[in-house]
């Protein structure tokens, strides 16, 4: 059930890792007080890097594609959790009208829309799928290569109502990631949309997202006793970069030193023999667009056109105007000898599953989400989740790791998407999304 993986688990990852499963019942109950308090998002996946000494999230996506990646046989716990998520969202659920992405050339994402709406359909909803595509003016339908089919229908708006030609659904699943920003269609309905239109990339910021993450990894520090840098990568943020133009170079440059620094005495309190670096990239956007490995603070200055071209811009051909420096996290992970990192699915408040992203010409200290990745199915070795049916323990894997410090970053998305919210509807006194002053350092 389980890929065979090389992993060089050494130090404070194996005793973090044994102390997850030996605090099980305090992490349970401290998450589930957590939901009890913020609410849940509808879905989520999670980048995480295991470095062998630290084990971190690198990214979390609120509109997760590569549900065809998934082990099959975890699709009945997919199931389970998304009857619960449907459920919180529209307890009277009929219908779900879904909301994919403007592609209709990638059949890798169009195969993710088509296992998502199996899922939907195997937890008794009628779903239909509407399409944001301009061109699409009638029901069309798309041959996959694995031998099934989707049809994507033009979306159609009646008073504070959307639907699709005689289908008047009762919520909206979005699995676009709004980019471009929020469609003029979907705004001011009466049905619920998961997620909100306010999670959209136009309107949110890797760095608000880990503002969040490094609050809930003190207060989940604080209740294992840990260091919160073990399972928290430092960040730093410069937000007024032109790369075009080349400005905001300077805010870069010390933005990427002062965050080496930081990491250079974390690795001497721990007597880690490691390089540190950073990782540059868009503060908005998923794709892996927009990202480049930095060693050292002259990297980011002088840029060529070609790095620059490459910086400036992200999905949608937005422009790049902030960007987060993270502390880079080394994978020790590989699946026949090509590196690879964990992705982890989670739906409603259940982990449900994930896979290992493999690139076999991309380094240990390198961003894995490029062209020529594949995925390995993640089986965990048991659901640990026992109000689905699973056992009341665990057994001693990194797996159960994995889907806490996931849940982790889960719990700070949903704090995200409350801030998010009330700056959408004006009700925030911080303003705008997206006004972060030049230099933000994080929180000692």
């Amino acid at each position: 059930m389980v890929p065979h993986l090389t992993t060089a688990l050494a130090g404070p990852l194996m005793a973090l890792e044994r102390k997850f499963l030996d605090r099980m019942p305090d992490i349970e109950r401290w998450l589930r007080s957590k939901w009890h308090e913020h609410a849940t998002p509808f879905y989520a996946s999670v980048d995480l890097r295991n470095a062998g000494f630290k084990l971190a999230p690198v990214d979390t996506n609120l509109f997760p594609g590569g549900f065809n990646n998934l082990n099959p046989a975890f699709m009945p716990l997919c199931v389970q959790a998304i009857q619960a998520a449907v459920e919180r969202v529209c307890p009277d659920a009929r219908g779900v009208l879904l909301v994919p992405e403007n592609h209709t050339r990638n059949t890798f994402y169009l195969r993710n829309v088509a296992t998502l709406e199996g899922i939907l359909k195997q937890a008794g909803l009628s779903v239909r799928i509407g399409t944001l595509i301009p061109d699409i003016s009638a029901p069309t339908r798309f041959d996959l290569p694995d031998g099934s089919t989707l049809t994507l229908e033009p979306i159609v708006r009646t008073g504070n109502r959307v639907g699709l030609a005689g289908f008047d659904p009762c919520m909206v699943l979005l699995n676009n990631d709004l980019s471009a920003g929020p469609p003029a269609i979907l705004q001011g309905i009466e049905q619920s949309i998961a997620p909100p239109l306010a999670a959209g990339w136009y309107n949110r910021l890797k760095s608000h997202h880990f503002e969040a993450y490094h609050a809930v990894a003190d207060e989940f520090g604080a209740l294992l006793d840990i260091d919160p840098w073990l399972i928290d990568p430092y960040f730093g943020v410069c937000g007024q970069i032109d790369f075009q133009e080349r400005a905001g170079e300077e805010c870069l440059a010390s933005n990427v030193d002062w965050l080496l620094q930081r990491i250079r005495a974390k690795y001497a309190e721990y007597g880690i023999d490691e390089k540190p670096f950073v990782i540059v990239k868009a503060d908005a956007g998923t794709y892996g667009m927009g990202i480049m490995t930095v060693r050292d603070a002259s990297e980011v200055q002088g840029l060529n056109r070609k790095q620059r071209n490459k910086m400036a811009v992200v999905k949608e051909g937005l422009e790049v105007t902030s960007v987060i420096i993270q502390e880079g996290v080394p994978t020790y992970e590989a699946i026949n000898d090509a590196i690879a990192e964990p992705v982890v699915y989670m739906i409603d408040r259940y982990v449900v599953g994930g896979f290992y992203r493999v690139h076999a010409s991309r380094g240990r200290d390198e961003n894995l989400n490029a062209p020529g990745a594949e995925f390995v199915p993640l089986a965990f070795e048991s659901p640990c989740i026992p109000d689905l049916g699973g056992p009341a323990g665990c057994p001693p894997n990194r797996f159960y790791a994995y889907g806490v410090v996931a849940r982790l970053a889960q719990v700070a998305a949903a704090i995200e998407v409350e801030q998010l919210s009330e700056r959408d509807t004006g009700s925030a006194a911080q303003g705008k999304v997206g006004s972060d002053p030049a230099f933000a350092p994080t929180p000692a």
